[in-house]
């Protein structure tokens, strides 16, 4: 013991302690992104000389972020192919006609799906799917969104393949000396917690899940009916005449858009920045009603005497080829803390933002000023080519379903094909799992079934930075004695404890700080000590391997906690207590269950 004593009291100790704990403010203050936290940590472990380059750096050549890139791309050419467009039929069929049936149909079927596709790609898929069947039911969508994510996350515990966070737990265990984990390895534990799981949220369905209505804060047609977007023309004597629309007034004093210019019997859309007005032009305008009034009142513009037939609030304008869509800024878009005005959107998408929705705020003046947050929906205007443009993006997630404007997939079950055999190899342990993943990632691309430019874009740069940067984090931890010192004290704390409440604890810790950190920085730091007090307790360390990632994977309680309660807080009208209120009981079960089911795999 007082060996361990001094080990803390060494330089690098001292070091990599307060490096953690400064990680650790940085990733529940949320001031700098994880992946940039991540970067920082490692490079101040380098710079001080706790690590060595090699040893801060080996999480970016693991196999676990060498597997999750090959994921990616994997779903990536499951999605494009079509491979899961009768699940996407499943979802939005007329048969399911109320919210604890499509809830029953999520947790049975989506979230096994999750178990071997990750779970982001499968809420995005699904959300528009699942607006569409709330329009046509009248069932607000706060009654079915949150229980999608937490399927899909109970399901990504399923096998090794159902999260980021199962493999960068395989590969810090591996680090650890513990062995790494197979596809298979916990599936018996993840069916219990899937199955207990969605019990407890058929169940409480009814009684926890709040009705945020249907259209009570519908961007379109609040947009519409404010009188927001409006047709005005440009009077003689104008200052506007002569001018660009980037140089006028109209951009540099007011909160104004212009959406369309109409000269003549010629119609110009976006980008109209270096447009030079003229007299009798008309403009479609999004703007407030006191910058209209303003501007009317200086002379500047006039409403317009007649409007144009078509109606600019419409959702699809077939005869100018607009349309007007949400799409949902995802946890993990790099627009997430920059203004419109400065990431230049209308050129970058070709799209018009003209409104803004955050939980139940809606945002309509000063648009171009907001900085965007993960979450945030945006109301968008812009030619059909451009919208489905964005289908393709990771940093958007369009809310409305496209499919019938792309082009008819032919390559589904070859999708499906490849999927199932990487699956079947690495199970049957004939070739190690990275290997089958890369293979498969091979074949998706030289089948056509994903193009090399869309594998490009499907894999998460963000989680690829973060998973290897974490690394660093459990190697640290372990070479400078600090993982020895904590689990020593927690053996002194638990040392006369069954192996039930001692697991209990683990888990416990685990979720809560889940909850306020990342899932894959908590995986990172807690293993290491789990790990050691395990073998102090001698008991199985992958037990409480095991504890620590189900913990991780088990984000019930915020928003924030897990990428997919993000994803559907916005387009759910959800409140921040609503997810707390709906995932407490699913928590507490957790707390119970998962314990329990670790003890009779490991015969505890």
């Amino acid at each position: 013991m007082p060996e361990l004593s001094q080990s803390v009291l060494q330089p690098h100790a001292l070091i990599t302690l307060a490096l953690l704990v400064g990680a650790i403010v940085l990733f529940v203050g949320g001031w700098l992104a994880p992946e940039v936290t991540g970067l920082l940590t490692a490079g101040l472990l380098i710079a001080t000389g706790v690590l060595s380059p090699g040893e801060a750096l080996s999480g970016f050549g693991s196999p676990a972020v060498i597997t999750l890139i090959g994921l990616f791309a994997l779903s990536a050419g499951l999605f494009r192919a079509g491979g899961l467009d009768r699940l996407r039929a499943l979802v939005g069929s007329d048969a399911v006609r109320s919210p604890r049936r499509m809830i029953t149909l999520v947790t049975t079927v989506v979230a096994p799906v999750s178990a071997f596709v990750p779970n982001t790609p499968i809420v995005a898929a699904l959300l528009p799917v699942l607006e569409s069947w709330c329009q046509r039911r009248r069932i607000s969508p706060s009654r079915v969104l949150l229980p999608l994510s937490f399927a899909t996350v109970l399901g990504g515990t399923i096998t090794l393949l159902g999260s980021s966070v199962n493999l960068l737990a395989s590969e810090v265990s591996e680090r650890s000396g513990y062995g790494a984990l197979g596809l298979f390895s916990f599936t018996g534990i993840g069916l219990g917690v899937w199955l207990s799981g969605s019990l407890v949220m058929v169940l409480l369905s009814d009684r926890l899940l709040p009705d945020r209505g249907l259209n009570d804060d519908d961007l379109v047609a609040d947009l519409a009916s404010s009188g927001y977007l409006t047709e005005v023309e440009i009077p003689a004597r104008s200052e506007l005449i002569g001018q660009s629309i980037h140089a006028s007034r109209l951009q540099r004093r007011y909160d104004v858009d212009v959406l369309e210019l109409h000269r003549g019997h010629e119609r110009f859309l976006p980008p109209l920045a270096d447009r030079t007005l003229a007299l009798g032009d008309r403009l479609l305008l999004r703007c407030s009603r006191s910058d209209l009034l303003r501007l009317q009142q200086e002379h500047t513009i006039v409403l317009a005497p007649t409007p144009e037939p078509a109606d600019p609030a419409s959702g699809d304008d077939r005869q100018n080829n607009q349309r007007m869509v949400e799409v949902l800024l995802p946890s993990g878009s790099t627009l997430a803390g920059d203004c419109l005005r400065d990431l230049r959107f209308r050129q970058r998408y070709n799209a018009t933002v003209l409104a803004l929705r955050r939980g139940n705020q809606v945002v309509r003046e000063r648009l171009g000023q907001v900085e965007l947050r993960e979450g945030d929906v945006l109301l968008l205007q812009g030619p059909k080519d451009a919208i489905r443009g964005l289908q393709a993006n990771n940093e958007l997630v369009v809310l409305e379903q496209l499919e019938k404007d792309l082009p008819t997939v032919s390559r589904k079950y070859l999708a499906i094909g490849i999927s199932v055999l990487v699956v079947v190899l690495a199970g049957l342990d004939w070739i190690p799992l990275v290997g089958t993943v890369l293979l498969g990632t091979v074949a998706m691309v030289a089948t056509g079934c994903l193009r090399p430019g869309e594998l490009q874009r499907a894999i998460r740069l963000d989680v690829i930075l973060l998973l290897g940067s974490l690394a660093s984090f459990s190697v640290a931890l372990e070479k400078t004695g600090l993982a020895a010192v904590a689990a020593q004290t927690l053996i002194r704390t638990l040392n006369d404890w069954p192996a039930y409440l001692a697991l209990l604890v683990v888990f416990l810790f685990t979720t809560l700080l889940t909850e306020v950190m990342s899932n894959a920085a908590t995986v990172a730091l807690l293993i290491p000590i789990a790990g050691q007090l395990a073998v102090g307790l001698g008991l199985p360390p992958l037990a409480f391997v095991y504890a620590v990632l189900f913990g991780a994977s088990q984000s019930f309680l915020s928003p924030v906690g897990y990428q997919t309660n993000l994803m559907v807080f916005g387009p759910g009208r959800y409140r921040f207590l609503d997810i707390t209120r709906y995932g407490i009981p699913l928590t507490l079960t957790m707390t119970v269950v998962v314990p329990f089911l670790i003890c009779r795999h490991f015969n505890l």
